[in-house]
């Protein structure tokens, strides 16, 4: 898989935090977007690598059909995180409708090895029925738990997610970390996976005050969603990108 290793030379010593952002082609620029924004807040060295369908398939690490209710290319393929990361130290999954407001260093500093994975839990019952260019909105228990996740990779418990595994199972068992006791999910505070339309900003709360923003209904690069919630701060950030990338061009 393509990978992207940056460091702002803070910690010259320190191994890359990976990071896989599922990619998927109609969201090109939401990824794009997600990236910069860990990017350009992060005091730590980070390797970014896009869990990108097509490259799973030529490696045969992905060859289950699409369903009708997946509504991006990376609904499953996302599982193959730790088996992409060689089962070896902590790495994040994180959907690629984010933009990060927070250094992510604050979030990998709260790893606990005790924890299979760790992630924001949810409770949350969408009343739209559809999301993004009109996709099926579907309700499961857990729903996007899954759309970010730190997984200790290296847990005995995490080995069972080989390719046949994450090929063949339902998505009730996927998504909802079926391979896991309670006790060995870990959470971490809501404000690192903001729910547009969901979660509420109180005014004076810092502690409500998102760190990274989750457009889990669509978001500004869909025309229907131009105007949502927080959508001007993806439009400026996207600015932000494409001036970057013109830079480095001339």
């Amino acid at each position: 898989m393509s990978t992207d290793v940056h460091s702002n030379g803070n910690a010259p010593n320190s191994k890359p935090f990976k990071i896989f952002i599922g990619y998927d082609p109609r969201e090109d620029v939401a990824y794009e977007v997600c990236r910069y924004s860990l990017l350009k807040r992060s005091s730590i060295p980070l390797e970014i690598i896009p869990i990108k369908q097509s490259e799973l398939r030529e490696k045969g690490l992905y060859w289950r059909e699409r369903g009708k209710l997946e509504s991006t290319e990376f609904s499953f393929s996302r599982f193959l995180t730790p088996h992409l990361a060689n089962f070896e130290g902590w790495a994040m999954f994180v959907d690629c409708d984010f933009l990060y407001l927070g250094d992510i260093k604050e979030l990998r500093d709260m790893v606990d090895d005790k924890y299979a994975l760790m992630c924001v839990q949810h409770n949350y019952a969408p009343k739209e029925t559809t999301k993004m260019d009109g996709a099926v909105q579907t309700v499961y228990p857990r729903k996007n738990w899954s759309s970010m996740v730190l997984y200790n990779c290296g847990h005995p418990k995490n080995k069972v997610l080989t390719p046949e595994i994450v090929n063949t199972e339902s998505g009730a068992f996927l998504h909802r970390f079926t391979w896991l006791e309670d006790e060995e999910i870990g959470e971490v505070p809501f404000v690192w996976n903001f729910l547009v339309g969901h979660n509420k900003v109180v005014e004076g709360d810092p502690a409500t005050f998102p760190k990274s923003i989750h457009y889990t209904l669509g978001g500004p690069w869909f025309e229907a969603w131009k105007d949502c919630e927080f959508g001007d701060l993806w439009i400026k950030e996207l600015e932000e990108y494409k001036k970057a990338t013109e830079k480095k061009v001339d």
